[in-house]
Parts: C-alpha cells; structure tokens; sequence
C-alpha cells in the first residue's frame, strides 16, 4: 500500500469530524469558559480551520454573542467552512457570526490576533515545525489559547496483530519527515508546542482526547487505517510486501465489526 489518503482531504475531514467532537477534553473547556463571560461578544480566532469542525462544535458549547474568525490557506474549505456556521447559535441561542482569513496562519502576529478573546484549532500541530510552533505560539501569548485532537503516535488495535508496532513506528517516522524543507514535528508537536509556552511563562494544561473507534465508526476506521498503513510503507519500502496481507485482515476485521481502535490524542490549554 502506498496511498496515504484515499478520500478527498475535504472529506476525510467531514468524516473525522465525529469522533473529533467525541475526543475534545470538554475539562478544558470547562476551565476556560468563566474567562469568556462579559458584556462584548466573544472573538475566537481558529487556525487552520479546514471544514470548520472546531468552530461548529464550540460555539454551541460557549455562551453569549461570538464572532469567529476562521483562517485557513485554503480558500475553497474557508467558504465550506462558513457555510457550515449558517445557522449555528450560541449555547444560549445567542448570535454567531463568522469571518474568513486565507493565508498561511505560520505568519500570524500577535497584532493579527490582537483582538481575540480566544484562539483555537484542531488536528493543527503535527503539521508544523519547531520554527513555525514557536512563530505561532509567539503570536498566541496573551490569551487563552485550545489546541484540540493532536496526535500522539501512539496506536492501538484490538485484537493484536505482530505488525502492529512496525507500522506505528513507520507511520511516526513518516509524520516527522521533511517536506519542501519543511521537518514536521508529528507526535513531537504537543510537547514542542507545551515547551514554547512555559518558555514564555504561560501556564499549560494538558488531557487526553483518544478517538475510539468500534463497529459504529467502521468507514472511519477503515479510511484512518489505509491512510496510516499507506504512510507507514511510503516511509519504509520495505512494509510495503508484508502490508498487503496485513491489510487485508484489518479491513476484513473492520467491516465485520471485530476491529476497535484507539488512536491517543491530546488537548492543549495554555493560558486558561
């Protein structure tokens, strides 16, 4: 297998939006809501918004009027994105508004997120490097900041199988490879991201947001497990023999309901 994604990004990323919302540590946001109640409508900024999974899940979990700002270098998922908010009222029916920003987010100032009351994003940090985590998190300081749904790298599929761990360490190994000079932090990202803000005195919290995905989540196991075993045998050639049988039995397994999958997150509350 050498295909890491066979969906569209656009509909892998309606697909997870399920057990994304399942995973967030609503602990968090538990934590950060008393610091959102005044009488001016709360901002949030959103990073690398994609379909805006983020934004639809908090703002009905938030109350009082929002205006949320979603920014994505991706013109045609911002106006996805948008159009996904139609309709969407705060906890408390409340309004809620939403603006767009294409861009490459990597470049934001503190003065591009000068008037935000809180910035978010979801399944973001794996996809960036030491240089831009710190050029973000630089950008964050001086508000609550949520990154929600970060991979981990680590993996687990019940029932076992001896393959299991290769392929998780390819996969690992392919999440912190260089891209157009670019060397992704992958399953580092979280601890990089965690380490940039007590270097600059902001408090962290961190909790645990696993998807678990059993029979009622099969379409996204079997998409989440082509991507990851593709990823793993574009890393490592020589998977690519052993990986043909393997997956075979773990999509066999999964249509027939027998494969339930833990695939660790985590959530990341600086400032709150």
């Amino acid at each position: 297998m050498t295909v890491e994604e066979t969906l569209p990004f656009a509909d892998w990323l309606r697909l997870r939006e399920p057990a994304d919302a399942a995973a967030r540590a609503e602990e968090l946001l538990d934590a950060v809501r008393p610091r959102l109640t005044g009488t001016t409508p709360t901002v949030i900024h959103d990073l690398g918004s994609g379909t805006g999974s983020m934004s639809r899940w908090l703002a009905t979990r938030l109350p009082g009027p929002q205006h949320w700002v979603l920014h994505d270098r991706d013109a045609d998922l911002l106006a996805r994105a948008a159009e996904g908010m139609t309709g969407v009222v705060a906890a408390d029916g409340a309004p809620v508004t939403v603006g767009t920003r294409c861009g490459d987010l990597t470049r934001l100032s503190a003065a591009d997120l000068a008037e935000a009351s809180l910035v978010t994003a979801s399944a973001l940090l794996d996809m960036l490097t030491a240089e831009e985590i710190e050029r973000v998190v630089a950008a964050c300081v001086g508000r609550p900041t949520l990154f929600a749904v970060s991979v981990t790298g680590r993996v687990r599929l019940t029932p076992g199988d001896p393959l299991d761990a290769a392929v998780e360490a390819a996969f690992n190994d392919h999440q912190r490879r260089t891209v157009d000079g670019r060397r992704l932090l992958g399953p580092d990202a979280v601890a990089a991201t965690a380490a940039a803000f007590a270097r600059r005195g902001v408090s962290v919290r961190q909790r645990p947001s696993p998807w678990r995905l059993g029979p009622a989540q099969a379409d996204l196991a079997a998409e989440w497990f082509r991507g990851w075993v593709g990823a793993a045998c574009a890393q490592r050639a020589d998977l690519a023999g052993p990986a043909e049988a393997y997956a075979r039995r773990r999509l066999a397994d999964a249509a027939a309901g027998r494969l339930t999958v833990l695939v660790e997150h985590s959530d990341l509350l600086a400032g709150g």
